[in-house]
Order: C-alpha cells, then structure tokens, then sequence
C-alpha cells in the first residue's frame, strides 16, 4: 500500500513540474513576444525619423505612412496615425536603446523572469512593458527620459497594470518619491540610507479619501484605515501593515503607535504618526521615543533599525529641518494632500423617505397622510 502511496505522489509531483515549466513557457513566450514587438515599433520609429527629414511631408506624414501600411497589411490593427506618432515618440525618447536581445536572451536562460531590474541594461528595460503602458508614460513624461524610464522599471518592478501605472502617472511620483525631509544619511549606515530615502515621498497623496472640511485626526486615520489597500499602494512597496493603535509599555506609562509597518525591502519597522495639523517640533520627539520603544521591545537581531515617518498636514521645512537634526533617531517628515473635501453640512445624495414625502407634498398640495392640503 505505502508503494502505491509513494508512486501516487510521485506522480502528482510530476504533474505539478509539468504545470509549472509550461505556465514558465507561456509567460517566457508572452515576454518574448512582447519584446519583439516594442523592438519593431522603435526600429519603425527610428526609420520614419529618418524619412521625415529627407521628405517634407507636412502633417500627413503619419496619414500617409498609415494608408500605405493598412494596403499591404490590411489585417494589423497597429498602424494608424496615432500610433504611428507614438512609435515616432518612443524612438526620439530613447534614441540610444540597445538593438542586442540581452534581456531576452536572459529571460530564457534563467528559471523564472523575475529577474531584479537593477541586474538587466537601462536601456533594454523599454521592451520589457506592455505598448499600452509605454504610450502612458510617452503622454506624461514627454521629452523626459529619465521620467520616463524611472515610471518603467517601477512597472517591472512592481508589475503594474495599465490602471496602477496612470494612477501614480496623474499623482507625478516623479517628483514625490524619496522627498520627505529626514535624517537618514546622519543615523543610518551608509548602505541603508539611500534606500530608507527612496521609501519616502512627498507630499503623500491621499486623494482617495473623502472627508468633510472640518475633518479630525481620529477621522483621516479612520478612513486611511478604510482605505487600506489604496494607503499601502501610496506608501509604496513591500510595505506590510502590522497593526493600529499598537499598544507598548514606557516605564509606567502606555504609548499606542498610529500604525506600525514591516518594510520587507529593507527589512525593517516603520512607525507611522498622522497628523492632521501642521508639523510641531514636539511631534518629532514623541515618534523618536516611539522609534527606540519598537528596537526595544519588538524588532530583533535580524531586522535593520527601525524608523519613523511623519505626515502632516503641511510643515515648515526650516523647523522640520532643525527638529531632526535634535534626534539621533531616524526619522522622516512629510506632509500629505487631499482634493476630496466635501462641505460640513453636505448630505447624501439620496433623499430620505420623509424629504421625499414633503417633496411630494409641496407639488401636489397634499399633506404627508395623503388628504389635501387646504381647507373644504
């Protein structure tokens, strides 16, 4: 019986090796397929640069090459004007991308394709996305390479759908990612802060919250709450929400955490403090106590030192400045923006059965029971 047991399992083994080099294959294939493709269209960019400065063609010239294309190709959907200009803008943009297929050629030596970024040739990683994703980036980053190359390798990076990618495309990442005022580079080892850095942003964006004007602290932590999944994809990669509220011991006292992270790029805790009113020299004392309680009570030897993150509703970055240089804490300050703010006395946008009901009355002259509203 136990050698039926045994081939049973062997075979089962044999079945999921099976599925697993074939589900391998197919996105290795997906991949390859993909990067000839962006090949074709940079090297049919490259050619019409070429054509448009012997021929003056004028504004047809990508109706023209389009007309003639769909002639002899009648069946690819790929070649109308627009996308024409685009393969035209995605050559001019990065006019010095390698024609080798190193990447690929990688891709297929290797076990699995997920390769870390920071090993593959900068300018081989613009045939590794989607085209849908690279004509994103063309209309927001423009004649911007390195903008445009820094949203790429965050897509490889964190494979981002197309959704993901214009959601931080219309939010300019750019311009935020690693710009919260810290201290970084004065308490942490050399190896570390660069990365603690780039973990920051600011501002945070925090538009898909809705609050009313007068909202409190306890209000914009509750709806970050609520909004988990979206306040995560904000703070950034690998960041993974241990617990709210977290209780610790100081002496004789207790101290509650806003919100405590696991950071698993950099393999360390990240306290959290959200502010709903502007950044006071004092909130930076409080978080750095809250910083050395969490080293001492919960992050072991394997994790890196922990650190702190501010946000605020806004700061003066001279005062900022000064608090963390008073801390040899590592801590990081920022503040965060909000676009959804609806009046203090809006109500919802359904009715209620009783305004319904007057509504009703006022057009036709009854009262809420149904008889008139006059006299006999």
């Amino acid at each position: 019986m136990s050698e039926i047991v045994k081939a049973d399992k062997a075979y089962t083994e044999w079945i999921e090796s099976i599925s697993k080099r074939f589900r391998q294959s197919q996105i290795k294939a997906a991949v390859k397929a993909n990067n000839e493709m962006i090949r074709f269209y940079w090297n049919l960019g490259k050619d019409m640069d070429l054509k448009k400065s012997e021929y003056d063609w004028g504004s047809h010239f990508y109706s023209r090459i389009s007309e003639d294309l769909k002639k002899e190709l009648p069946e690819v959907k790929s070649f109308s004007p627009r996308n024409l200009l685009y393969m035209h803008q995605f050559f001019r943009l990065f006019p010095d991308a390698g024609i080798t297929h190193q990447v690929v050629a990688q891709l297929e030596s290797s076990e699995s394709t997920q390769q870390p970024v920071a090993q593959l040739n900068e300018k081989e990683l613009i045939f590794l996305i989607p085209w849908g994703h690279i004509t994103q980036i063309i209309d927001k980053c423009r004649d911007d390479d390195k903008k445009a190359l820094f949203y790429i390798k965050k897509t490889l990076e964190n494979n981002w759908s197309r959704a993901v990618l214009l959601n931080f495309l219309d939010t300019d990442l750019y311009e935020r990612q690693g710009k919260a005022i810290t201290n970084f580079r004065l308490t942490l080892p050399e190896d570390q802060s660069d990365l603690a850095q780039q973990m920051t942003k600011d501002p945070y964006c925090f538009d898909f919250l809705t609050l009313q004007q007068k909202y409190n602290e306890k209000e914009l932590k509750d709806a970050l709450m609520n909004k988990a999944e979206k306040f995560l994809m904000e703070l950034g990669t690998g960041f993974a929400l241990m617990g709210r509220e977290v209780r610790l011991e100081v002496g004789d006292t207790e101290k509650y955490l806003d919100m405590l992270f696991y950071n698993t790029r950099r393999h360390c805790y990240v306290v959290v403090e959200v502010k709903a009113v502007d950044f006071d020299s004092s909130f930076a004392g409080q978080l750095g106590t809250y910083v050395v309680a969490v080293n001492h009570q919960i992050k072991t030897e394997l994790d890196n030192p922990t650190i702190g993150l501010l946000i605020c509703k806004g700061m003066d970055k001279v005062e900022a400045q000064y608090a963390l240089e008073s801390t040899s804490q590592p801590l990081g300050i920022s503040s965060y923006e909000l676009s959804k703010l609806v009046p203090d006395d809006f109500k919802g946008s359904m009715p209620t059965i009783e305004e319904i009901e007057a509504e009703l009355a006022d057009v036709t002259g009854t009262d809420s029971d149904g008889k008139g509203g006059q006299d006999a």
